[in-house]
């Protein structure tokens, strides 16, 4: 039987008005410290999004959420926060913030293969 691994994720949420705290969820965030994993998966419906909030501006929101995936890929185009261990990256990805782009809280679960568990969560959660 494969060995099961400590892994954490958190949802990843347009919030276009943070004061009436409604959102969509848009992509998921895990990290799995045995397995040297951290990486984000989301997608934009833009029609979804634009009968939700007509003022969003798309173009900032999928630049926001590219700086995820940059800064999830440890290189310098993350950025200072990319060139921290990985798991002070996921920390402050999903760090509580009063923004568009919002993570819900940190969850955690037992994993064989980190790829294919945010492919799941992604599937369950955002689809």
């Amino acid at each position: 039987m494969p060995e099961k691994h400590l892994f954490e994720y958190a949802v990843i949420r347009v919030v276009p008005r943070v004061e009436r705290e409604e959102f969509l969820n848009v992509g998921v965030i895990l990290y799995c410290s045995a397995q040297g994993f951290l990486q984000t998966r989301y997608e934009l419906n833009e029609p979804r999004l634009r009968a939700f909030s007509p003022e969003l501006d798309l173009e900032e929101l999928k630049e926001r959420l590219r700086a995820f995936e940059r800064i999830c890929a440890g290189r310098r185009e993350g950025g200072p926060i990319g060139q921290l261990p990985v798991a002070s990256r996921f920390r402050w990805l999903t760090a509580a913030r009063s923004t568009v782009v919002q993570t819900s809280a940190v969850h955690p679960g037992l994993c064989t293969d980190a790829p294919t568990t945010l492919d799941r969560l992604y599937l369950q959660l955002v689809q």
